[in-house]
């Protein structure tokens, strides 16, 4: 069982309380399956409530987050551990590094630019750790209609959207992820056999 999931997600709150109990869901629930969280190290908004309520269950919270934002003193005070690193890539290859998966809560453009990239590390084979979606309230019901709008104007080979588990509850998000196989398929094809199909 992986020991550790990466949850990417908002240091706003957000409009709606259903995503501040989202993230205390999902906290309570990872701390009770005994797997620890790796996230972007905030106090504030989603990530605050992801971190302080795993804490508060017993469960073992990562930060990792760039120094120009511990400047700013939005950093969490009290995790089980901080890294700290020189820039945002270099956050993105840390909690990738220490993750076994990754889920994305409700959050902003860089929720979305972390969440698409490890996406697409796992469509190139870079790794084969599974990519959830807490689609609490539908909040990432356009963005799935839009992946398959790619699918549809065949930009993504539908395989590849099989790599997103999207779930609207934490515990069947978590426990899709703990049963996921990813798909073994063969990104590029022969360049010999294009090649005679063209001739």
């Amino acid at each position: 069982m992986p020991a550790r999931f990466c949850v990417f997600c908002g240091s706003s709150p957000g409009a709606s309380p259903l995503y501040a109990d989202a993230a205390a869901a999902l906290a309570r629930e990872l701390a009770a399956k005994g797997i620890s969280i790796v996230y972007g190290g905030g106090s504030t908004g989603l990530m605050g409530i992801l971190a302080d309520t795993a804490l508060a269950a017993g469960g073992e919270v990562i930060g990792v987050i760039p120094g120009h934002l511990v400047e700013r003193e939005v950093d969490h005070k009290s995790l089980t551990s901080m890294r700290i690193v020189g820039s945002m890539h270099e956050r993105k290859a840390l909690m990738a590094e220490l993750s076994q998966a990754f889920i994305a809560l409700p959050g902003g453009y860089g929720t979305f630019e972390e969440f698409c990239e490890v996406l697409t590390w796992s469509q190139l084979g870079l790794h084969a750790k599974p990519c959830g979606l807490l689609n609490v309230g539908g909040y990432y019901d356009r963005l799935l209609d839009f992946f398959d709008h790619a699918v549809a104007e065949a930009f993504v080979k539908p395989v590849y959207r099989n790599l997103v588990i999207a779930e609207k509850d934490p515990d069947t998000l978590i426990s899709r992820i703990l049963e996921y196989e990813s798909p073994r398929v063969e990104k590029w094809p022969n360049r010999n056999a294009a090649t005679s199909e063209l001739e």
